[in-house]
């Protein structure tokens, strides 16, 4: 049955998760009560000893706290992770529910376990084997919940609860292991998580939905797609995360000028990016009517694309580059690479994680490589280079151009890190006994939520589908909308 290559794949399947679902929930979220009573503790910025810290630092104002320079930033990469995510897959027409709830499911525990992995490999404090967190370690639990949000859009509406909890716990687990790699022992920089976040997320669930491939998914056709009203519900997410990534690709920048340039540099490749994809969606309908998938997913891609790069001199103009080729890169693969994957490679990406997170990510990492390869004192001057590439303590006799090659060795892992442990987490997951639903049974909230009765309505509802038709920019003669008396 579809990509499985063990015998214990295939089974009867139940989608009752009365008994597993509750059961998951409880064991794990009493492990992280104890886990956290055991390793977590306050930072000395948090701690009430913080009075004393600023006598013996020297610090004359709690104004230098950290906190007031990275809130900001946090709440909006925590609405970016509970709002913007959630809302960017409500587009299916019976599937609202599971893409916000199981959004809000996956990210809560995710959060979680992401300060403990990440703590045990970034924040162990030497003088009582204790974690230490503030508040720079709860946005770097969301971008590890980021990259989790990312693989679910590969595979939503095809499986459980159980099975999203269970492929968190492994994919934040190997991206706390991919993440100390890059950026601690090969010492790559990757400010906005262009390859550690979005290429690492984006191939690890396409490797799961590869494992996973559904081979009579036409069964369930009907409700692969949108209606009118569920496509505004996702635009509402993707403006919300068009307006907050500049706070996302800057949020773990060095403060001062490092900071200021990750936020202007996406803020621009965002922008370029919105007119290419308005361009490529018209140009590539026959009649130039505009597509909202591709306004929905493509116009982000910028963002995405600019991350590695972010606090570089990549100069506006460089930004704007980035995210005109983007735009057209990602804009194209919706139109060609997504149907082709589904045929040929028998990858059933849902949400089309592979054209806004993973070629981007590429991209991204591909151009931090060329940027850091390139960066001259003349550019970037003496300590502006130390301090952007953090050439000091180790790596103090690392030049720009190794460092460009160590950018694009850390792509390679991310990508690597993504399809490996994707495959074996799938395997994990092929398991029959998670409560995923069946074939004819998916993209359907009323398998896992108490569903209320809709309401009878004179009117006529305006239905199509737009997110799974694989040839619809051929030659057509009649429109892709109709109308359905209810």
């Amino acid at each position: 049955m579809g990509n499985c290559i063990v015998p214990y794949c295939d089974g009867p399947k139940s989608t009752n998760v009365r008994w597993t679902l509750p059961a998951v929930c409880f064991v794990w979220q009493t492990a992280m009560v104890i886990l956290f009573g055991a390793f977590v503790r306050y930072n000395k910025e948090v701690d009430a000893h913080w009075p004393e810290t600023k006598i013996h630092e020297n610090i004359t104002s709690d104004i230098e706290n950290d906190f007031y320079f990275r809130y900001p930033s946090f709440q909006d990469v925590h609405v970016m992770i509970f709002v913007g995510f959630g809302f960017l897959m409500t587009f299916m027409k019976r599937y609202s529910f599971g893409a916000v709830g199981f959004n809000f499911l996956i990210a809560a525990f995710g959060i979680q376990w992401a300060l403990l992995m990440q703590g045990w490999f970034h924040h162990i404090d030497s003088t009582d084997g204790m974690i230490k967190i503030g508040v720079e370690n709860l946005i770097n639990a969301d971008f590890c919940v980021a990259s989790c949000l990312i693989a679910f859009g590969a595979v939503l509406g095809k499986v459980s609860p159980v099975q999203l909890m269970v492929m968190t716990l492994f994919e934040v687990t190997l991206f706390a292991v991919e993440e100390y790699i890059i950026l601690n022992l090969i010492h790559a920089n990757d400010a906005g998580g262009s390859m550690v976040i979005h290429a690492f997320g984006a191939y690890f669930g396409l490797a799961v939905s590869w494992v996973l491939y559904r081979p009579n998914l036409k069964e369930s056709s009907q409700l692969n797609g949108s209606v009118y009203h569920s496509d505004v519900f996702a635009m509402i997410g993707t403006l919300f995360l068009w307006m907050f990534w500049p706070s996302f690709n800057s949020a773990i920048c060095k403060h001062g000028d490092g900071q200021h340039r990750a936020a202007i540099n996406t803020y621009l490749s965002l922008a370029a990016t919105v007119l290419t994809t308005f361009a490529i969606s018209s140009l590539f309908q026959k009649h130039g009517k505009l597509d909202m998938v591709h306004i929905q997913n493509s116009t982000l891609a910028g963002g995405v694309a600019v991350g590695t790069a972010a606090e570089f001199m990549l100069m506006p103009y460089g930004s704007l580059i980035v995210g005109f080729f983007c735009g057209l890169i990602s804009t194209l693969g919706y139109i060609y690479l997504t149907p082709f994957m589904e045929r040929k490679l028998k990858i059933q990406d849902t949400c089309g994680i592979h054209n806004l997170h993973g070629m981007p990510g590429v991209i991204g990492g591909i151009v931090g490589a060329i940027s850091a390869a390139g960066a001259t004192e003349s550019v970037y001057g003496q300590q502006g280079l130390m301090d952007t590439f953090a050439f000091t303590g180790d790596f103090k006799h690392r030049t720009p151009a190794v460092q460009g090659g160590y950018q694009a060795a850390a792509m390679c892992i991310a990508v690597s890190f993504g399809i490996g442990g994707g495959i074996l987490v799938g395997l994990i997951l092929r398991m029959p006994l998670w409560g995923d639903p069946t074939d004819d049974n998916c993209f359907d909230d009323e398998v896992y939520w108490e569903v209320p009765e809709e309401e009878d309505s004179a009117d006529p509802v305006l239905q199509y589908n737009n997110h799974t038709v694989a040839n619809k920019h051929a030659e057509v003669t009649e429109t892709g909308f109709t109308v359905e008396q209810h």
